[in-house]
């Protein structure tokens, strides 16, 4: 699904992968849950491009939802990985950055599906930190957003005023909330991870939960 020209949301996956289409090749953020590398491939395939034509794999975070098919996807394109310091050695490592905040009901939830959220570790080529720029959408700017994990990043296009906040915020009823609950990390640092990205005046953002939410100017969390 093309959300602006040359930004595209992969559906049916969780959680949501976005990919970039530019000159010099293709940029895919996050990889959605393991088994998801098949209808990624798929729908590059549909746009006419071949694996290897995916350059680079950009992850919020390390969570298993959103690195699931990182191993093979990098298997099956070559593409170069980056994410940030505290999140690529829990990606090599093959776990999550933090520890879940779970107990009772959610910790016996998170027994029975944590077989299908599990990794396998993966090569990351570049770590990456707030105030740089990456090469894409004319300046894709990363953004420490710390919070739902404590290495979180999210991506900026000033050019296009289009947001990829990972799971740093929830889409939910065509508004944003803040992550909270058993698997943020630290809720005030989410607070003002929200807050810092309310204020780059993004019109499009981007979660990995969620619809897309358009007009985005007043549906950031009131926080």
């Amino acid at each position: 699904m093309e959300i602006i020209p040359n930004v595209h949301l992969i559906p049916g996956i969780i959680a949501n992968p976005y990919l970039i289409v530019s000159s010099d090749g293709l940029t895919l953020i996050d990889t959605g849950i393991r088994g998801s590398d098949r209808k990624i491939l798929k729908y590059i395939a549909e746009l006419g491009r071949a694996p290897a034509d995916l350059k680079r794999i950009v992850i919020t975070h390390s969570d298993g939802d959103h690195v699931g098919s990182l191993s093979a996807l990098k298997a099956a394109s070559g593409a170069r990985v980056y994410a940030s310091r505290v999140e690529a050695e829990a990606i090599r490592a093959g776990r999550q950055s933090r520890p879940l905040k779970t107990r009772g009901l959610q910790r016996l939830l998170m027994k029975l599906i944590g077989p299908f959220l599990k990794a396998q570790p993966a090569a990351v080529d570049e770590v990456i930190a707030g105030g740089q720029t990456l090469p894409i959408l004319d300046g894709l700017q990363v953004i420490e957003t710390p919070g739902h994990t404590p290495g979180h990043i999210s991506l900026f296009a000033p050019s296009a005023r289009i947001l990829f906040g990972g799971d740093s915020m929830i889409a939910m009823n065509g508004a944003l909330r803040e992550s909270r609950g058993y698997n943020t990390w630290d809720e005030a640092k989410a607070i003002e991870s929200a807050r810092a990205q309310a204020a780059l005046g993004a019109q499009i953002v981007c979660v990995g939960h969620g619809s897309v939410v358009q007009a985005a100017a007043g549906k950031f969390p009131r926080v």
